[in-house]
């Protein structure tokens, strides 16, 4: 009987063992940014594509995300009082369709792909949080009624920004 409790606190304490050194950790409770940072900058995001305002929607829904979700003053210059600046980069933005209508032979899905590259670097220059890589996608339905066409394009980018914003304040706030 001893030895079965003995072999199975062993046990115990090497999946334990594994566990902490996995990795792993649960939400919420990773390093997070400096405790010198109150005041975060968000400059408009730069725009390398030819897709009308999507730096904007970008720009918007990331302030938006951090406003409701941190306690971090937000700002749009980098100005002296900024303790850290996020800056965005729209790298392209690509449309495929995914789907085609058999009877007319016309797109009845489209996808939408937006490429970005984001940086927060504090005071000092030094790089807080980086991804060069960030690819989102959102697909769409095209009406084929042409009388009640509308297009779908822009809700489409509007649902990608929200997406992008959730992901990256969550990716900044817990370090990954």
């Amino acid at each position: 009987m001893k030895a079965l409790a003995a072999l199975l606190l062993a046990l115990a304490g090497v999946l334990f063992s594994l566990n902490v050194a996995c990795g792993y950790h649960t939400a919420g409770h990773a390093v997070q940014l400096p405790e010198n940072v109150r005041t975060i900058a968000i400059p408009a995001f730069k725009n390398e594509t030819l897709t009308y305002r999507i730096e904007q929607m970008l720009t918007a829904s990331v302030v938006r995300e951090f406003t409701t979700r941190t306690r971090y003053r937000i700002v749009n210059d980098a100005g002296e009082d900024a303790d850290a600046i996020l800056r965005g980069t729209v790298l392209s933005t690509t449309t495929s369709p995914l789907a085609y209508d058999t009877s007319t032979g016309r797109a009845a899905s489209i996808l939408v792909v937006v490429s970005m590259k984001v940086t927060l670097t504090g005071r000092d220059g030094k790089v807080l949080y980086q991804n060069p890589a960030y690819l989102f996608r959102e697909q769409y339905e095209v009406s084929q009624d042409l009388k009640s066409f509308f297009e779908e394009d822009s809700p489409a980018f509007r649902r990608l920004s929200q997406d992008f914003a959730r992901t990256l304040v969550s990716n900044i706030l817990e370090g990954f």
